[in-house]
């Protein structure tokens, strides 16, 4: 296997092209996901949660945070990505480690997210500029 890149663009974008913007927005909320889902037995046995809360809230966005994960194609789900942030800081006032922890996600989440649309937005450029030189 070569690892060469085709002599040309494409002519047409497919799903099949890799956004980095996508994968590394998956690659925070998979990692909040664990994050989030060991929050559970904190709140049960630290903050004195009642079990059936702190599964639901715990293991709850931790879910969410893997379905997100999956749904990235669509724009709603970067949106959707923002609010988990905001959950997961809010969490913080059942676990306080929670508020530091979910900073730190919400600044992974924001810097994926803005990269992630420079990197694309320069790759689109970049194509834009070579096939008007060639054409």
């Amino acid at each position: 296997m070569s690892d060469q890149l085709p002599a040309g663009p494409p002519e047409r974008v497919t799903n099949t092209e890799r956004s980095p913007r996508r994968g590394m927005c998956a690659a925070v909320l998979s990692l909040e996901a664990i994050t989030l889902g060991l929050t559970t037995p904190v709140m049960i046995t630290i903050a004195d949660v009642a079990t059936g809360t702190a599964v639901t809230i715990g293991l709850g966005l931790a879910v969410v945070c893997l379905l997100l994960a999956g749904m990235l194609r669509a724009e709603w789900a970067y949106v959707a990505g923002y609010v988990v942030q905001v959950a997961a800081i809010g969490l913080g006032f059942v676990v306080t480690a929670m508020f530091v922890l979910g900073l730190a996600f919400a600044a992974l989440w924001a810097a994926a997210d803005l990269l992630g649309r420079k990197i694309e937005r320069e790759r689109a450029e970049a194509w834009a500029a070579w096939r008007a030189e060639q054409g």
